[in-house]
C-alpha cells in the first residue's frame, strides 16, 4: 500500500487593500451581484464576478426555487453566462462573496461540489487555471491560485474515453 498526501496553498489576506486593483473590482462585482440573490429560503446570499481574458466582466447570484434541486448557485450562473456570452475566451479569476440574511458570515464561503466540477471542465478546456476568491460578508480573504486545488481527483472527459 502507498499513501500520499493531496495539499494545496492557500493564500489569506486579512483586507481587500492587500488584493491588486482588478481583484478589488472583482469582488466588488461578486459584492453587488449577491445583491440580486433569490434566496426566500436559504436566506443565504451568494454574488459570483468571473474576469474574462479580454477584460469582461460577467456576473451571478444564487437563484434558488422551492424544490431545492431546481436552483442554481452563484458560481454556475457566472460562469455559464460567461461561456454563454464568450465562447472561446478563457476565465481568469473567479470572486464569489458570500452572506447570510440570519447571521453573521465571518469566514469565506467555498463552492459546492457541483460547482466544482462544473468551473473544473472550463479550466481543464481552456488549459489555463482559474483563480478563486472567496470573501463573506466580514473576516479574511480566501485566494486559491486554481480550482485544481479545492478539487483534487477531478473527474474529467478521459474517464468518459475522450482525450
Amino acid at each position: 500500500m502507498e499513501k500520499k498526501q493531496i495539499s494545496f496553498e492557500l493564500s489569506i489576506y486579512e483586507d481587500v487593500s492587500e488584493l491588486s486593483q482588478s481583484e478589488q473590482k472583482l469582488l466588488h462585482a461578486a459584492e453587488q451581484a449577491r445583491e440580486n440573490a433569490y434566496a426566500p429560503y436559504s436566506n443565504f446570499q451568494v454574488g459570483a464576478a468571473v474576469l474574462l481574458a479580454n477584460g469582461e466582466t460577467v456576473i451571478g447570484s444564487n437563484q434558488e426555487n422551492a424544490s431545492y434541486p431546481s436552483g442554481l448557485c452563484a458560481e454556475r450562473v457566472a460562469v455559464f453566462q460567461a461561456g454563454a456570452r464568450y465562447p472561446k475566451i478563457p476565465l481568469k479569476i473567479l470572486a464569489i462573496s458570500a452572506r447570510s440574511k440570519d447571521h453573521l458570515v465571518d469566514l469565506p464561503a467555498a463552492p459546492c461540489g457541483n460547482c466544482r466540477q462544473s468551473i473544473m471542465e472550463y479550466e481543464q478546456n481552456q488549459k489555463s487555471p482559474i483563480v478563486i476568491l472567496l470573501k463573506a460578508e466580514k473576516g479574511p480573504i480566501y485566494k486559491c491560485s486554481s480550482m485544481a486545488d479545492i478539487l483534487p481527483l477531478a473527474f474529467n472527459s478521459s474517464f468518459l474515453g475522450d482525450s
